[in-house]
Protein backbone atom coordinates (compact mmCIF):
# COMPACT_ATOMS: atom_id res chain seq x y z
CA UNK A 1 0.00 0.00 0.00
CA UNK A 2 1.21 3.50 -0.82
CA UNK A 3 1.32 6.13 1.90
CA UNK A 4 2.11 9.84 1.60
CA UNK A 5 2.07 11.09 5.19
CA UNK A 6 3.44 8.04 7.01
CA UNK A 7 5.89 5.21 6.52
CA UNK A 8 5.69 1.59 7.60
CA UNK A 9 8.96 -0.07 8.56
CA UNK A 10 9.15 -3.81 9.21
CA UNK A 11 12.10 -4.67 11.42
CA UNK A 12 13.87 -8.02 11.26
CA UNK A 13 12.76 -8.93 14.80
CA UNK A 14 9.10 -8.88 13.76
CA UNK A 15 8.31 -5.42 15.12
CA UNK A 16 6.40 -3.07 12.81
CA UNK A 17 6.89 0.68 12.99
CA UNK A 18 4.58 3.46 11.83
CA UNK A 19 6.50 6.68 11.27
CA UNK A 20 4.87 10.09 10.99
CA UNK A 21 6.76 11.38 7.97
CA UNK A 22 5.90 15.05 7.43
CA UNK A 23 8.70 16.81 9.33
CA UNK A 24 8.41 19.84 7.04
CA UNK A 25 5.06 20.64 8.73
CA UNK A 26 6.06 19.32 12.17
CA UNK A 27 4.14 16.09 11.48
CA UNK A 28 0.85 17.93 11.87
CA UNK A 29 -1.99 15.71 10.76
CA UNK A 30 -5.00 16.23 8.56
CA UNK A 31 -7.78 14.08 7.16
CA UNK A 32 -5.38 12.20 4.88
CA UNK A 33 -2.92 11.49 7.71
CA UNK A 34 -5.73 10.14 9.86
CA UNK A 35 -7.04 7.97 7.02
CA UNK A 36 -3.54 6.58 6.38
CA UNK A 37 -2.97 5.84 10.06
CA UNK A 38 -6.30 4.02 10.27
CA UNK A 39 -5.43 2.02 7.16
CA UNK A 40 -1.98 1.15 8.48
CA UNK A 41 -3.34 0.01 11.85
CA UNK A 42 -5.86 -2.19 10.09
CA UNK A 43 -3.14 -3.65 7.89
CA UNK A 44 -0.76 -4.36 10.79
CA UNK A 45 -3.37 -5.68 13.20
CA UNK A 46 -3.91 -8.78 11.07
CA UNK A 47 -0.40 -9.51 9.83
CA UNK A 48 2.41 -11.51 11.42
CA UNK A 49 4.12 -8.56 13.14
CA UNK A 50 4.68 -9.03 16.87
CA UNK A 51 4.47 -5.44 18.15
CA UNK A 52 4.08 -1.83 17.03
CA UNK A 53 6.24 1.26 17.47
CA UNK A 54 4.83 4.71 16.65
CA UNK A 55 7.52 7.30 15.93
CA UNK A 56 8.09 10.48 13.95
CA UNK A 57 10.71 12.00 11.69
CA UNK A 58 12.38 15.27 12.51
CA UNK A 59 12.54 17.27 15.72
CA UNK A 60 8.81 17.14 16.45
CA UNK A 61 6.57 14.17 17.22
CA UNK A 62 3.51 16.09 16.08
CA UNK A 63 2.26 19.64 16.41
CA UNK A 64 -1.30 18.34 16.34
CA UNK A 65 -3.82 19.41 13.72
CA UNK A 66 -2.63 20.90 10.44
CA UNK A 67 -3.53 24.60 10.15
CA UNK A 68 -5.00 24.28 6.65
CA UNK A 69 -7.13 21.38 7.84
CA UNK A 70 -8.34 23.49 10.76
CA UNK A 71 -9.32 26.28 8.33
CA UNK A 72 -11.36 23.75 6.38
CA UNK A 73 -13.05 22.54 9.56
CA UNK A 74 -14.03 26.11 10.46
CA UNK A 75 -15.96 26.35 7.18
CA UNK A 76 -17.69 22.97 7.50
CA UNK A 77 -21.24 22.44 8.66
CA UNK A 78 -21.88 20.63 11.93
CA UNK A 79 -22.76 17.46 10.00
CA UNK A 80 -19.52 17.67 8.01
CA UNK A 81 -17.55 18.27 11.18
CA UNK A 82 -19.19 15.26 12.77
CA UNK A 83 -18.11 13.00 9.91
CA UNK A 84 -14.60 14.46 10.12
CA UNK A 85 -14.41 14.00 13.90
CA UNK A 86 -15.59 10.41 13.69
CA UNK A 87 -12.50 9.55 11.64
CA UNK A 88 -10.22 10.95 14.35
CA UNK A 89 -12.23 9.17 17.02
CA UNK A 90 -11.84 5.92 15.06
CA UNK A 91 -8.08 6.45 14.92
CA UNK A 92 -7.83 6.80 18.69
CA UNK A 93 -10.00 3.73 19.23
CA UNK A 94 -8.08 1.68 16.65
CA UNK A 95 -4.74 2.51 18.26
CA UNK A 96 -6.06 1.97 21.77
CA UNK A 97 -7.54 -1.40 20.81
CA UNK A 98 -4.64 -2.48 18.60
CA UNK A 99 -4.27 -6.18 19.48
CA UNK A 100 -0.48 -6.20 19.79
CA UNK A 101 1.79 -4.31 22.20
CA UNK A 102 2.36 -0.71 21.14
CA UNK A 103 4.86 1.97 22.08
CA UNK A 104 5.18 5.67 21.22
CA UNK A 105 8.63 7.28 20.95
CA UNK A 106 8.20 11.02 21.43
CA UNK A 107 10.58 13.88 20.74
CA UNK A 108 9.82 17.58 20.66
CA UNK A 109 6.25 18.92 20.71
CA UNK A 110 3.33 16.54 21.08
CA UNK A 111 0.25 18.73 21.08
CA UNK A 112 -3.48 18.13 20.99
CA UNK A 113 -4.39 14.96 19.16
CA UNK A 114 -0.75 13.85 19.15
CA UNK A 115 -0.88 13.61 22.93
CA UNK A 116 -3.95 11.46 22.41
CA UNK A 117 -1.94 9.09 20.21
CA UNK A 118 0.67 8.74 22.94
CA UNK A 119 -2.02 8.03 25.54
CA UNK A 120 -3.51 5.31 23.32
CA UNK A 121 -0.23 3.36 23.13
CA UNK A 122 0.55 0.78 25.81
CA UNK A 123 3.90 2.41 26.55
CA UNK A 124 5.25 5.90 25.83
CA UNK A 125 8.87 7.02 26.09
CA UNK A 126 9.77 10.69 25.78
CA UNK A 127 13.01 12.47 24.95
CA UNK A 128 13.92 15.31 27.36
CA UNK A 129 13.07 17.70 24.50
CA UNK A 130 9.44 16.54 24.49
CA UNK A 131 6.73 19.07 25.27
CA UNK A 132 3.06 18.37 25.70
CA UNK A 133 -0.04 20.53 25.51
CA UNK A 134 -3.78 20.03 25.44
CA UNK A 135 -4.18 23.26 23.52
CA UNK A 136 -7.75 23.02 22.25
CA UNK A 137 -9.44 25.50 24.60
CA UNK A 138 -7.07 28.24 23.42
CA UNK A 139 -8.83 27.92 20.07
CA UNK A 140 -12.31 27.82 21.52
CA UNK A 141 -12.67 24.09 20.89
CA UNK A 142 -12.33 21.06 23.14
CA UNK A 143 -10.13 17.92 23.41
CA UNK A 144 -13.18 15.73 22.95
CA UNK A 145 -12.20 12.56 21.09
CA UNK A 146 -8.88 12.20 22.92
CA UNK A 147 -10.38 12.85 26.36
CA UNK A 148 -11.17 9.20 27.32
CA UNK A 149 -7.57 8.16 26.73
CA UNK A 150 -5.89 11.23 28.21
CA UNK A 151 -8.08 11.13 31.33
CA UNK A 152 -7.28 7.45 31.74
CA UNK A 153 -3.56 8.22 31.48
CA UNK A 154 -3.28 11.26 33.76
CA UNK A 155 -6.42 10.97 35.88
CA UNK A 156 -9.40 13.28 36.12
CA UNK A 157 -7.85 15.72 38.60
CA UNK A 158 -4.84 16.46 36.43
CA UNK A 159 -6.91 16.47 33.23
CA UNK A 160 -9.09 19.20 34.73
CA UNK A 161 -5.98 21.33 35.11
CA UNK A 162 -4.23 20.74 31.81
CA UNK A 163 -7.32 20.61 29.61
CA UNK A 164 -8.64 23.86 31.09
CA UNK A 165 -5.37 25.81 31.16
CA UNK A 166 -3.77 24.55 27.94
CA UNK A 167 -0.42 24.79 29.73
CA UNK A 168 2.65 23.38 28.05
CA UNK A 169 4.36 20.77 30.24
CA UNK A 170 7.69 19.04 29.83
CA UNK A 171 8.74 15.40 29.65
CA UNK A 172 9.41 15.01 33.36
CA UNK A 173 5.99 16.42 34.22
CA UNK A 174 4.47 14.08 31.63
CA UNK A 175 6.16 11.19 33.41
CA UNK A 176 4.88 12.36 36.79
CA UNK A 177 1.37 12.61 35.32
CA UNK A 178 1.50 9.10 33.83
CA UNK A 179 1.35 10.33 30.24
CA UNK A 180 4.74 8.73 29.53
CA UNK A 181 6.52 5.88 31.28
CA UNK A 182 10.11 6.94 30.81
CA UNK A 183 12.24 9.93 29.81
CA UNK A 184 15.41 8.99 27.93
CA UNK A 185 18.08 10.75 25.87
CA UNK A 186 18.24 7.76 23.51
CA UNK A 187 14.70 6.68 22.68
CA UNK A 188 15.77 3.59 20.73
CA UNK A 189 18.06 2.36 23.47
CA UNK A 190 15.31 2.83 26.04
CA UNK A 191 12.82 1.01 23.82
CA UNK A 192 15.04 -2.00 23.16
CA UNK A 193 14.64 -3.87 26.50
CA UNK A 194 10.88 -3.36 26.29
CA UNK A 195 10.80 -4.78 22.78
CA UNK A 196 12.90 -7.74 23.88
CA UNK A 197 10.51 -8.36 26.78
CA UNK A 198 7.58 -8.36 24.36
CA UNK A 199 9.31 -10.78 22.02
CA UNK A 200 9.93 -13.19 24.89
CA UNK A 201 6.22 -13.32 25.74
CA UNK A 202 3.38 -15.30 24.24
CA UNK A 203 1.82 -13.23 21.42
CA UNK A 204 -1.69 -14.52 22.08
CA UNK A 205 -1.27 -14.08 25.83
CA UNK A 206 -0.42 -10.41 25.35
CA UNK A 207 -3.35 -9.95 22.97
CA UNK A 208 -5.75 -11.55 25.44
CA UNK A 209 -4.28 -9.55 28.32
CA UNK A 210 -4.90 -6.29 26.47
CA UNK A 211 -8.52 -7.26 25.84
CA UNK A 212 -8.96 -8.38 29.45
CA UNK A 213 -7.59 -5.10 30.80
CA UNK A 214 -10.17 -3.15 28.80
CA UNK A 215 -12.94 -5.34 30.24
CA UNK A 216 -11.63 -5.13 33.81
CA UNK A 217 -11.28 -1.35 33.65
CA UNK A 218 -14.87 -0.96 32.44
CA UNK A 219 -16.52 -3.32 34.93
CA UNK A 220 -17.15 -3.40 38.68
CA UNK A 221 -15.62 -6.30 40.57
CA UNK A 222 -18.68 -8.52 40.72
CA UNK A 223 -19.51 -12.20 40.31
CA UNK A 224 -19.73 -11.87 36.53
CA UNK A 225 -16.27 -10.33 36.22
CA UNK A 226 -14.75 -12.82 38.65
CA UNK A 227 -16.16 -15.72 36.65
CA UNK A 228 -14.93 -14.15 33.41
CA UNK A 229 -11.38 -13.88 34.75
CA UNK A 230 -11.49 -17.52 35.88
CA UNK A 231 -12.71 -18.67 32.48
CA UNK A 232 -10.06 -16.57 30.72
CA UNK A 233 -7.12 -18.07 32.60
CA UNK A 234 -8.52 -21.59 32.30
CA UNK A 235 -8.83 -21.19 28.55
CA UNK A 236 -5.30 -19.78 28.33
CA UNK A 237 -3.81 -22.71 30.27
CA UNK A 238 -5.19 -25.32 27.88
CA UNK A 239 -4.49 -23.32 24.71
CA UNK A 240 -1.66 -24.36 22.41
CA UNK A 241 0.31 -21.29 23.42
CA UNK A 242 -0.30 -21.87 27.12
CA UNK A 243 0.76 -25.49 26.86
CA UNK A 244 3.91 -24.55 24.96
CA UNK A 245 4.82 -21.84 27.47
CA UNK A 246 4.16 -23.94 30.56
CA UNK A 247 6.06 -26.94 29.20
CA UNK A 248 9.00 -24.75 28.23
CA UNK A 249 9.05 -23.28 31.74
CA UNK A 250 9.14 -26.70 33.39
CA UNK A 251 11.83 -27.83 30.97
CA UNK A 252 13.80 -24.64 31.63
CA UNK A 253 13.78 -23.67 27.99
CA UNK A 254 12.79 -20.52 26.13
CA UNK A 255 9.40 -21.03 24.47
CA UNK A 256 9.53 -21.01 20.69
CA UNK A 257 6.43 -18.94 19.94
CA UNK A 258 7.22 -19.03 16.22
CA UNK A 259 6.19 -22.69 16.26
CA UNK A 260 2.60 -21.58 16.78
CA UNK A 261 0.18 -19.72 14.59
CA UNK A 262 0.06 -16.22 16.12
CA UNK A 263 -3.38 -15.68 14.70
CA UNK A 264 -4.98 -18.48 16.71
CA UNK A 265 -8.27 -17.50 18.25
CA UNK A 266 -8.48 -15.92 21.69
Amino acid sequence: MDYQDIKIIRHNNGVAEIVLAKPQVHNAFNANTIAELNRALGQLSGDDSRALILSAEGKCFSAGADLNWMREQAKMSEAENLADSRELAALMANLDQFPKPSMALIQGPSFGGALGLAACCDIAIAHPSAKFCLSEVKLGIIPAVISPYVVRAMGMRQARRYMLTAEVFNAETAKDLGVVHEVADDLRAAAEPIVQAWLANGPQAMKTTKALLREVAASPINAELIEHTAETIAKARVSAEGQLGLNAFFERQAPQWSALNNSQES
